[in-house]
C-alpha cells in the first residue's frame, strides 16, 4: 500500500473514530444531565479512548499523506455519524439533517483543501501567553452567554463552538510542540503540553455538556467546524499561510465557508423544528389556558342569563322560633314593650314569607333580629294551647308571642 492510500485510510478511520466517540457522548448526556457525572461513568471513558485514538490517527495519518488531503477527509465525521446513529442507537436523522450534514462536510473539506501551509512554525513564548489568555477569555465568555440560554438547541451550539475554540487552540500548541521536538528544544515546549492538556481536557467536558439535550447533529457538527477553522485563522494570521491559488483560492474559501456556515444553520433549524414540535404535542395533552377562560366565561354568562332560581324555604314545625331578617324593600315593623297593639298585623304581613340570613351578614345589615313563632296556617290555635289563654286587646290572638332582640352595638 502506498503512502498517499494508507494516509486515506487513516483518515477514514479517524473520522469514523470521532463520529463513534460523539454518539457515545451523546448517549451519556442524554442518560445523566449532571455536568461532572459522566467523569464516573465508564462508557464516557470509552467515548474519550475514541476521540483520542481519532486523534492519534490523524496525527499518523499527515505523517504520511498531504495536508490538504488529509485534513478535508476529517470533515466527513458529520457524514460518517447519522448513518452510525440510525445502525447503533436507532435514531435516524431526517432529510434536514442529511442535506446539512453533506452542505457542512462539503464547504469545510473544500475550505482546508484550500488552506495553504507555510512550513515549519511554532509559537514563541509571547505568542503563547497571548493566544492562550485570548482564548481562555473567548471560551469563558461564550460558557458565560450559554448559562443565559434557555433554548437547549441554541445552547449547544454555543458551547459546541467553544468546545471547537478550545480543541482548535490545542492544535495549534501540539504544532508548536512537534516543531520544538524536531529541533530538538524538547524542555521549551512543557508550557505548551500543559496548555494542551488544558485546553484539550476544556474541550471534552464542553463537548459534553453541548450534547447534552440537543441531540447529536448540530454540536458534533459545529465541533467538526470551528476546530480546523479556528486552526486555520491562527495559521493565516500568526503562521503566514496563504490560500491556495491567490485571489480566486480566497473567494473559493470564502465561498466553501458560507456553504459550512449554511450547512449548520441547517443543522440547528432542524433541531429546533423537533424541539418545537414535541413542545406542541406536550401541549395539545392539556387544555388550552384560552379554552379554558372562554368556557368559564361562557359558563357565567348562561349562569347570568338564567333567571334567579326562588330559594327553597325550609319547613319549620308549629311553635318553633324562627330567625328572619329584615329585607331592604320591605322595611320590617317592631314589636317591642311600647309598641301600639295593632302591629300585630302588620308583624304578620312582613314576616309571612321567613327568608334565611346570609351567612356572613354586617351588623349595620341585621337590624334588630325578632323571635316570634311561625305565622304558618293552621297553627293559631296550637300557639294558643301552647302559650295559654291570650290576653285580649295584646296582639297575640292570631300570632305567638313575639320579643325583640337589638344588637348591642345598635342599642
Amino acid at each position: 500500500m502506498s503512502s498517499l492510500a494508507l494516509s486515506v485510510v487513516l483518515s477514514l478511520v479517524s473520522a469514523v473514530a470521532y463520529a463513534a466517540g460523539a454518539i457515545v457522548q451523546e448517549r451519556v448526556a442524554t442518560g445523566d444531565g449532571h455536568s461532572l457525572a459522566p467523569l464516573r461513568n465508564r462508557v464516557w471513558w470509552a467515548a474519550v479512548a475514541l476521540n483520542g485514538g481519532g486523534a492519534v490517527l490523524h496525527v499518523v495519518a499527515l505523517a504520511y499523506g498531504p495536508l490538504s488531503l488529509v485534513q478535508p477527509l476529517g470533515a466527513l465525521t458529520i457524514v460518517f455519524a447519522l448513518p452510525m446513529a440510525a445502525l447503533f442507537v436507532r435514531r435516524r436523522a431526517g432529510a434536514t439533517a442529511w442535506r446539512g450534514a453533506i452542505m457542512t462536510a462539503v464547504g469545510l473539506a473544500g475550505l482546508l483543501a484550500l488552506t495553504g501551509n507555510a512550513g515549519s512554525h511554532a509559537l514563541n513564548g509571547r505568542d503563547q501567553l497571548i493566544v492562550a489568555g485570548v482564548t481562555l477569555g473567548a471560551v469563558a465568555l461564550l460558557a458565560l452567554v450559554s448559562t443565559g440560554t434557555h433554548r437547549p438547541v441554541v445552547r449547544s451550539v454555543i458551547l459546541a463552538g467553544a468546545a471547537g475554540i478550545a480543541f482548535g487552540i490545542a492544535s495549534v500548541f501540539v504544532k508548536t510542540v512537534a516543531v520544538g521536538w524536531k529541533s530538538g528544544a524538547v524542555t521549551e515546549g512543557l508550557p505548551a503540553l500543559l496548555a494542551i492538556a488544558g485546553f484539550a481536557a476544556t474541550g471534552l467536558l464542553l463537548s459534553q455538556a453541548a450534547y447534552r439535550g440537543a441531540g447529536l447533529t448540530a454540536p458534533l457538527a459545529t465541533v467538526t467546524v470551528v476546530n480546523p477553522v479556528i486552526a486555520a485563522v491562527v495559521g493565516l494570521t500568526m503562521f503566514g499561510e496563504r490560500f491556495r491559488y491567490g485571489t480566486t483560492g480566497t473567494m473559493l474559501a470564502l465561498a466553501c465557508a458560507v456553504v459550512a456556515a449554511g450547512g449548520l444553520i441547517l443543522l440547528t433549524t432542524e433541531r429546533l423544528d423537533t424541539e418545537n414540535r414535541a413542545a406542541q404535542t406536550a401541549d395539545g395533552a392539556l387544555p388550552d389556558a384560552a379554552d379554558v377562560a372562554s368556557a368559564e366565561a361562557g359558563a357565567g354568562a348562561a349562569g347570568a342569563a338564567e333567571p334567579a332560581a326562588e330559594p327553597v324555604r325550609p319547613a319549620h314545625a308549629p311553635g318553633t322560633a324562627v330567625l328572619t331578617g329584615p329585607v331592604p324593600a320591605e322595611p320590617a315593623a317592631s314589636v317591642g314593650p311600647s309598641a301600639p297593639a295593632g302591629t300585630a298585623e302588620a308583624v304578620r304581613g312582613t314576616f309571612s314569607a321567613p327568608r334565611p340570613l346570609s351567612v356572613l351578614m354586617p351588623l349595620e345589615c341585621l337590624g334588630r333580629v325578632t323571635f316570634g313563632l311561625s305565622p304558618y296556617p293552621g297553627t293559631e290555635e296550637q300557639s294558643r294551647s301552647s302559650a295559654g289563654p291570650a290576653e285580649p286587646g295584646d296582639g297575640t290572638e292570631s300570632l305567638g308571642a313575639v320579643q325583640t332582640l337589638t344588637p348591642p352595638a345598635l342599642r
